[in-house]
């Protein structure tokens, strides 16, 4: 048994480490750490399901 995940969990937990990166190292408060590292995950995320559908349908 292999404990290998799929895409989308890899690009979740890519996610979710990066963003947190950013938002420590790029804004000075914690609220602003917190707001702009939830930012960064939602723009992630939602990128790359956007483009996964331009691809999909561009591959049709």
């Amino acid at each position: 048994m292999s404990l290998q995940p799929s895409h989308f969990t890899a690009l979740t937990l890519y996610a979710l480490f990066a963003s947190v990166i950013f938002g420590i190292t790029m804004r000075e408060t914690p609220k602003k750490m917190l707001r702009y590292g939830i930012y960064c995950f939602a723009m992630f995320v939602g990128s790359a399901i956007v483009l996964s559908w331009l691809m999909y349908l561009i591959a049709r």
